[in-house]
């Protein structure tokens, strides 16, 4: 039971991603976790007002079990596969969070300043949520795609628009938690 709570090695996951891929490929489909939110948006009705949600729903209904995946297995994972125990995190890294305020860091996932009821519901945070919520969706639609879908069909199908995404995404992200997340915290 033990070697079940150990993470995967990349040499099991890597492949096993490279056969799902593969499969998605041959069948003419593309991943990718975005699309799901235009699906849902077009089941409910959406196409009447906008033009992006004017697409046949059940043509991707298929891709909705990767939703339902990732959040069932997100859920077994953290209840039934996980064992707590304490971030192997560099101890550089612990005293730059220390200094940002985060006083449990490498002792839990999920740090209880941003990732608690309180934070979520307060002014700050949902302004966060908004903000963030907005940009992510907007850079969605921008790019074709997202994270996900760029970066695993994208570049699995040789696509430079899905490398530059990529590529993009890494230097938001560098500014991000270098230049944003310190002035934010």
């Amino acid at each position: 039971m033990d070697i079940i709570l150990q993470p995967w090695p990349w040499y099991v996951c890597g492949p096993l991603m490279a056969l799902i891929m593969y499969a998605l490929l041959y069948s003419g489909k593309t991943f990718g976790m975005s699309s799901n939110l235009r699906t849902l948006c077009s089941m409910a009705g959406a196409g009447k007002t906008s033009n992006f949600f004017k697409i046949d729903w059940r043509e991707h209904q298929w891709n909705l079990i990767v939703v339902f995946g990732a959040i069932i297995g997100g859920f077994i994972a953290h209840f039934f596969l996980s064992s707590p125990t304490d971030i192997d995190l560099n101890p550089q890294t612990v005293s730059d969070l220390a200094e940002l305020g985060f006083d449990k860091a490498g002792k839990t996932l999920l740090p209880s300043e941003l990732y608690s009821w309180d934070k979520v519901f307060s002014l700050k945070g949902m302004s966060l949520l908004l903000i963030g919520g907005f940009l992510v969706g907007f850079g969605t639609r921008y790019a074709g795609g997202c994270t996900s879908g760029h970066a695993i069909t994208g570049l699995s199908s040789l696509q430079l628009p899905s490398l530059i995404a990529v590529i993009g995404f890494f230097i938001g992200g560098l500014i991000m938690i270098h230049i944003l997340f310190p002035l934010i915290f």
